[in-house]
């Protein structure tokens, strides 16, 4: 090897050794794209399957689906999930609905993830007080979730075709925006029918 090929051996070397020293600081002035983030939001059967029928339930007794959220965000986030409980009607007004469902929460959960952090919660729930309004009316009085009761007015209509009554609970994820100091709908949901027997 010549002389001259020596030289440019040594400069290139001494370069990439320089640039091998300094990519730390290459990477915090100028950090790659972190690509767009996002939340998961799930929802499981106390099996611990996806829930993908509705749910018959009998007053007074518990039942038991487990959620679960995790921060794919890149940093970390506040979150609120709020729990809904909508009648047949209620539930197919909204279904074209590209936002929030305009009905009132009746639970909440607040909890702060860092990134690739998961949220897991039991939750539990038992209708405790459902009165016959009429033969095809139901009301729903106190809705247990949690073991906390929960007082509301809810009024079930008998479905026509097979003479049982619907209602459906939803699960809606929030995030915190703390350039606008609030919470913002996330556009992340997950929802389940319940039906009430004839009998109840």
């Amino acid at each position: 090897m010549n002389l001259e090929n020596m030289k440019i051996l040594y400069v290139f070397s001494f370069v990439l050794l320089g640039l091998i020293i300094l990519s730390p600081t290459f990477f915090t002035l100028f950090p790659i794209p972190k690509g767009e983030g996002f939340s998961e939001l799930w929802l499981l059967d106390s099996n611990h399957l996806i829930v993908t029928e509705s749910l018959e339930v009998i007053l007074n007794r518990q039942y038991s689906i487990f959620l679960g959220v995790r921060n794919q965000m890149f940093d970390l986030q506040y979150y609120q999930l709020y729990v809904k409980l909508l009648n047949q009607e209620e539930a197919l007004q909204e279904m074209d609905s590209m936002g929030s469902i305009s009905s009132e929460p009746i639970f909440e959960y607040r909890f702060v993830l860092s990134n690739n952090e998961t949220w897991n919660k039991n939750f539990t729930f038992a209708f405790k007080d459902v009165s016959f309004e009429e033969e095809n009316i139901r009301k729903i009085s106190v809705l247990s979730i949690n073991n906390n009761d929960i007082d509301m007015d809810k009024i079930l209509v008998k479905d026509e075709t097979s003479g049982k009554f619907y209602c459906k609970l939803v699960f809606e994820l929030w995030i915190y925006n703390s350039t606008a100091s609030i919470f913002e709908y996330h556009n992340h949901f997950i929802d389940f029918w319940i039906t009430l027997e004839n009998q109840l």
